[in-house]
């Protein structure tokens, strides 16, 4: 990872490390991971999404890890120098800096370590369409409702699930909606 690590300028490499801050402390629901690939590639840098994915991950683990350890600035850094020599400098720098900055709002409450065994849910999209025809039939007028869930899964990676219901199937998912907040109403 810090081959990968070394590709990605510093300030996209602090943009992402100050992402994952304000995941874990619960102010954004997860990383744009695509988005910023997309990004740093616009800049003529290679990398894929996995490869950052995994790299976000490494790094959230690593913010993770110093804050339930109640880590300071100096010994996060000494950790980093001792363990993880191929690092590259100005990662480092962006580390310390970040976990200096903001590293210490990390709340590691027991709610909050329940809550990331669990992913979140960002945004919803729909779309009702109508299939015309087909090769094997000339007149479907057939309708569906099409539907974009945006998550982030619980380490932070945002990420979309399409899926397209019958008329009848989106019925009864609406009927279980209204179900869910009768429920709550009652809370």
């Amino acid at each position: 990872a810090a081959d990968k690590i070394n590709l990605i300028p510093q300030d996209f490499f602090a943009e992402l490390c100050e992402q994952i801050i304000q995941h874990l402390n619960h102010k954004i629901p997860g990383v744009n991971i695509a988005e910023l690939c997309q990004r740093i590639q616009t800049s003529g840098i290679e990398i894929n999404v996995g490869d950052l994915a995994k790299i976000a991950n490494i790094i959230s683990f690593l913010f993770s890890t110093a804050a339930r350890n109640n880590l300071s600035t100096e010994e996060l850094v000494a950790t980093l120098g001792s363990a993880v020599s191929a690092l590259p400098k100005h990662a480092v720098q962006v580390i310390r800096y970040v976990w200096n900055e903001q590293g210490k709002s990390i709340g590691v409450s027991e709610d909050a370590r329940n809550m990331a065994t669990m992913g979140q849910f960002v945004d919803i999209k729909w779309k009702l369409g109508v299939a015309m025809s087909s090769d094997a039939c000339r007149s479907l007028k057939y309708p569906y409702v099409t539907v974009m869930l945006t998550v982030a899964d619980p380490s932070g990676q945002i990420t979309d699930k399409s899926f397209e219901m019958t008329i009848s199937q989106f019925k009864n998912f609406f009927k279980q909606f209204k179900e869910m907040a009768a429920v709550l109403e009652t809370v």
